[in-house]
């Protein structure tokens, strides 16, 4: 009876940014949509980080630039790897951020979506992410994580590499994990490596699995910093 109750309960979910009109644009489109509750709104990063712990949403939408506390670290404080019970974060956030983005993505959130998103992209970024999915869009995970991650010099790659136990992988493990960084869906991995989408998803829970990652994003940031895929490939 209880997982048919939590199957049927509203997403809850706390909006954070420090624009008042952008803020209630968001809390307005979200509140209106079925099976999606707005429980909280937070105007800067302290303010997101006390309502989240009080509240404790389904999901945190989060912006990146915010007085007092910014939304990475208040990222970090919530879904980081030192927490013990990790929130999901959704990070919002313009182009021309891409650097706090990353940092976002490596401090914990579990995807980002674009200021200029609609209504529409708004309510499904916030079910994908409530659902236990990362949200990373294909068309932009290159540039966003790439361009970044492979600013890492190479000996920080390659203590990165021991540290995250990458040996622990198989050759099919690890050829996943890089279509993964290229931003391939299930899929497109399934049509690249001619398997079926339920094979992939055995080798992505493997995966996930040997490196104690929680999702998808975890898994892109990690082949960036250990050099398993770069901005190049």
């Amino acid at each position: 009876m209880n997982d048919v109750r939590q199957e049927h309960s509203p997403v809850r979910v706390l909006v954070c940014d420090d624009q008042a009109l952008v803020r209630a644009g968001y809390a307005t489109i979200l509140a209106a949509q079925p099976g999606i509750e707005v429980v909280g709104e937070a105007a800067d990063g302290r303010e997101a980080v006390d309502s989240a712990l009080a509240l404790r949403p389904d999901v945190v939408v989060m912006d990146v630039r915010m007085p007092v506390l910014d939304g990475i670290e208040a990222t970090r404080r919530l879904a980081g790897p030192e927490v013990g019970t990790p929130m999901k974060v959704l990070v919002v956030t313009t182009f021309n951020l891409d650097e706090y983005v990353y940092e976002a993505l490596r401090a914990g959130a579990s995807g980002f979506l674009l200021k200029d998103a609609g209504p529409a992209e708004l309510t499904a970024a916030v079910r994908t992410v409530a659902s236990g999915e990362a949200l990373l869009s294909p068309a932009v995970t290159r540039k966003l994580v790439g361009d970044f991650a492979g600013r890492v010099r190479p000996a920080e790659r390659a203590a990165a590499a021991r540290n995250e136990s990458l040996a622990a992988l198989s050759r099919r493990e690890t050829e996943v994990l890089r279509l993964i960084a290229a931003g391939l869906s299930n899929a497109e991995i399934a049509a690249e490596l001619v398997i079926s989408p339920e094979t992939v998803k055995t080798y992505v829970s493997r995966i996930l699995t040997k490196l104690d990652l929680r999702d998808r994003v975890q898994a892109v940031v990690l082949a960036y910093r250990t050099g398993l895929a770069t901005a190049e490939d």
